[in-house]
């Protein structure tokens, strides 16, 4: 028999003493009806409810040997005598207490219970006294925190917020932007901006304003877990974004999330954008993000940093300065933000970083490695250990090839047969013309012969195959020299078109009238006469001939 709980025990035994049937309690209760019958001659052997014998949830019936305790009357059918004078008068509902409680543990309210007592066990009070008998039952203990004390400079704590209505720029309408709020968790002083979106560099750059507004770094940040700081969210060991972590190293300071759907953890930062929101921004607007930055700021010195706080019955601006030479210092030069973008290495040992080339050995060719793009510079990375394989500067122009002499790769690989054959398509002189850049330049040239072999198929081949012996005889071995050549050709080769339907053109529309091979119209018109009179003696004789009628059609 299924061992049940020491309430639902009682459920059972009281619904069975009102007379409900088991199929009624299995309906009420979702208990099967199996268990309700075992439980029911449990009782009946027993002949006590349960929870006043010495062990009511063991289900092997090792308690029927015990003698049964006095038991309370359950539920009385009569209404209790009267209470003699001097005496403290008990509710009408004391009696039912028991099955009171378990209909409470059901989510019964105080209606249904009094219905139920009325109908079923003869109550004879009113639903007032039931009502007030169920709320001094549901009366509960306030939840209790442990108040946490934190030494200066320990812990700052970040979150978002809301701000006010502000105009977007560019337009008539009015949006609440993200309110960014810092606290510092020993004195609550803050530091609060507004800004229109956020991502994992304007994350880390809001911290980085905070440190530098408070003139120092605290050893801990407790942050939410959202997107922009961790990407994966675990007690022991969460996983931050690459950028965010990266500042937190470069200002030695460590990153607390709290754990999920536990606010409290951050109560210092939550209480200050509730502090923002309904004293500082409560029904404004603003014009521009700077306006209410400056409205912010302005805010926190006047009124927020000279208030007296309502738990430590100190002024934060005084604690502050306590706070303030227990922060840790700044570093001499700011975050280098950098973003992170995952290369394939290509046959030619380089990865292609914004139409450049730049050199990724020790990487083998084919592999994938982590490319961190600075603002000047770029570092290429092994994906798995993060670990730092090359540093390169930034090429400022295009098509720029970073890669020493001695890492050329200079035998042909499959890429390089397929171009040369498609190269010999176009013509002998395309073909040796490829053939010698990639003897000059390796595989790192592949892309020139590419953009050769390529302009064939926007050019015609015979043009473009004269474009590489010019190239060879001028001795410049280049795609940019050799697609010059081949759109200058192009050019003059329509013009010359161009000049030729022009003169069709003009010809057609002005005819020649006078020339020596032209006769003049007198000379035509004496040939034509002379030329009926010749048909005309001709063929007199043969008109006159008599030929029947019906002949001419046989």
């Amino acid at each position: 028999m299924n061992v049940l709980k020491p309430h639902l025990q009682t459920t059972i035994w009281t619904l069975l003493r009102a007379g409900n049937s088991q199929r009624e309690i299995e309906r009420r209760t979702g208990i099967s009806r199996h268990t309700i019958r075992d439980y029911a001659r449990r009782f009946a052997v027993q002949d006590d409810p349960p929870g006043y014998s010495n062990c009511p949830g063991v289900a092997t019936g090792s308690c029927a040997d015990v003698s049964a305790q006095t038991a309370p009357p359950w539920p009385p059918a009569s209404p209790p005598p009267s209470v003699p004078l001097g005496t403290a008068a008990l509710s009408l509902c004391e009696p039912h207490r028991a099955y009171i409680e378990a209909q409470l543990r059901l989510g019964r309210n105080a209606m249904a219970i009094f219905q139920e007592l009325v109908d079923e066990h003869g109550f004879a009070g009113r639903y007032n006294s039931v009502k007030r008998f169920v709320a001094r039952l549901r009366v509960r203990e306030p939840e209790q925190f442990d108040r946490l004390s934190f030494a200066p400079g320990e812990e700052m704590q970040v979150d978002y917020g809301e701000g006010a209505p502000t105009l977007v720029p560019g337009s008539d309408r009015y949006r609440k932007p993200r309110l960014f709020v810092a606290t510092l968790r020993y004195s609550r002083r803050s530091f609060r901006r507004v800004v229109w979106k956020s991502s994992q560099q304007v994350w880390a750059e809001l911290h980085e304003q905070a440190w530098r507004y408070f003139g120092g770094s605290c050893r801990y940040v407790v942050l939410d877990n959202l997107k922009e700081g961790v990407i994966k969210p675990d007690l022991y060991e969460p996983e931050l974004n690459t950028v965010y972590a990266a500042t937190l190293a470069h200002y030695e300071v460590v990153a607390d999330p709290a754990r999920v759907r536990d606010p409290n953890r951050k109560g210092s930062v939550e209480n200050a954008i509730g502090h923002t929101q309904g004293t500082a921004l409560k029904g404004k607007r603003f014009q521009s993000l700077e306006e209410q930055n400056e409205y912010l700021e302005h805010w926190e010195t006047r009124w927020a940093a000279p208030r007296i706080h309502g738990a430590e019955r100190r002024q934060v601006q005084a604690m502050f300065e306590e706070e303030r030479p227990h922060l840790q210092p700044l570093p001499p030069r700011p975050m280098q933000y950098f973003r992170d973008e995952e290369r394939t290495v290509c046959d030619d040992g380089c990865v292609r970083v914004t139409h450049c080339s730049y050199a990724a050995r020790p990487a083998a060719i084919g592999t994938q490695v982590l490319v961190r793009i600075f603002e000047q510079r770029l570092e290429i990375r092994d994906l798995r250990t993060q670990a730092l394989l090359r540093t390169h500067t930034k090429a400022d122009r295009p098509g720029t090839v970073v890669l020493p002499e001695g890492e050329r790769i200079f035998n042909p690989s499959r890429e390089t047969r397929r171009i040369l054959e498609q190269a010999k398509a176009i013509g002998a002189d395309a073909e040796r013309l490829c053939q010698l850049m990639f003897t000059v330049e390796g595989r790192v040239g592949q892309r020139k012969l590419w953009g050769i072999v390529h302009l064939a198929d926007r050019q015609p081949r015979q043009i473009v195959n004269a474009a590489c012996a010019q190239a060879l005889d001028d001795g410049v071995y280049s795609y940019r020299h050799v697609k010059l050549i081949t759109e200058q050709r192009v050019a003059r080769a329509l013009q010359r078109l161009e000049a030729v339907a022009s003169t069709a053109e003009s010809c057609e529309l002005q005819p020649t009238q006078a020339h020596e091979l032209i006769r003049s119209p007198e000379e035509y018109g004496e040939l034509f006469a002379q030329a009926a009179s010749t048909a005309a003696a001709t063929f007199a004789p043969v008109a006159a001939l008599a030929i029947p009628q019906g002949d001419l059609f046989a």
